[in-house]
């Protein structure tokens, strides 16, 4: 038996959540006293041996050709790779390929699944996980039962963590049926920007106190020197200033960065949902009462447009 982690890249780059993934299912593995192996479709940059080994994995099945495949069509090439590699735990980072790639892959494999775990199993007594609900304001602890269990992991849950090794390579080709292809991307259209949303370390957003569109290189300027991305509130999409995809909030893009900068931002409960799982929420705004304040480790009272460049230049200087 064996721990399979799957991993997910974007423009043959390997995401970091998957790197936590890795180290989620390396350090699950010694808890199990067995080997991490992991599953890759699709091509990426350099030593990929040395790159996934050393953070634990022992073995990498890596499959080249990515070419249209679906949820459906990853779940059936992962689903392979277990029966191949008799594995009873599958570990995928959380994002939103993997939420559809998850529950497919449970259905396949007749195997118990939780979503958004944010520790390491409780293997005292079964096996028992740790993950949000409603919306990140509570915590269930979940016993999963059965011989194969499906995972995602939740984004910032776990810290990469290096061990050194080499993964041995085995090349696989997944058998796909007509079944696993009945629905077919036909065209993908990116979010533009350097930092993406979902991957980003940092993250800058402005509501309606930047008061409109044309004050948005404030807010950019800063942006950059931290090299962050940038999100807004729904309002601000609403009404046209930003594009939709950077819309941050419950019926948006929900975050997990490590540092969330709101700007102007009230605070309303929907934008809070998809913002809750920031390691550090740092508010902006000239209200006092903003109910952003409750909610912020840190708060700074002031008008943003006297605030943010200072802290623009200071950035800088680091």
């Amino acid at each position: 038996m064996s721990i399979l982690v799957f991993i997910d890249s974007a423009d043959k780059e390997i995401k970091k959540s998957s790197f936590e993934a890795i180290t989620y299912a390396a350090e699950l593995a010694n808890k199990k006293s067995t080997d991490c192996i992991a599953v890759l479709i699709g091509e990426v940059n350099g030593d990929i041996a040395e790159t996934v080994g050393k953070y634990g994995v022992k073995k990498l099945y890596h499959s080249k050709d990515s070419t249209n495949y679906t949820s459906q069509a990853y779940a059936s090439a992962i689903a392979q790779v277990v029966e191949k590699s008799s594995a009873d735990v599958v570990v995928l980072p959380k994002s939103s390929l993997t939420d559809a790639v998850a529950s497919r892959l449970a259905a396949k494999l007749k195997a118990a699944v939780a979503a958004g775990v944010s520790e390491l199993p409780d293997l005292s007594n079964g096996f028992k996980v740790k993950r949000p609900i409603y919306t990140g304001k509570a915590f269930a602890y979940t016993e999963l039962k059965g011989s194969k269990i499906v995972l995602t992991v939740a984004k910032n849950a776990m810290q990469p963590k290096e061990v050194g090794g080499k993964a041995e390579i085995e090349n696989f080709s997944p058998s796909i049926s007509d079944a696993d292809q009945k629905v077919k991307v036909l065209d993908v259209e990116k979010a533009t920007g350097e930092i993406l949303l979902p991957e980003a370390d940092i993250v800058v957003s402005g509501g309606r106190g930047m008061k409109g569109p044309e004050n948005w290189n404030v807010l950019e300027d800063l942006a950059k020197a931290l090299g962050a991305a940038t999100g807004c509130s729904k309002p601000v999409s609403d009404v046209g200033w930003r594009p939709h995809h950077e819309h941050v909030g419950q019926t948006g893009v929900k975050v997990s960065p490590n540092l969330y900068i709101a700007l102007g931002i009230s605070g309303a409960i929907q934008h809070l949902a998809g913002v809750n799982s920031s390691k550090v929420l740092v508010v902006i705004n000239k209200d006092p009462e903003a109910p952003f304040f409750k909610a912020a480790d840190y708060g700074i009272v002031g008008d943003i447009f006297e605030v943010v460049p200072k802290l623009t230049e200071a950035a800088k200087k680091l």
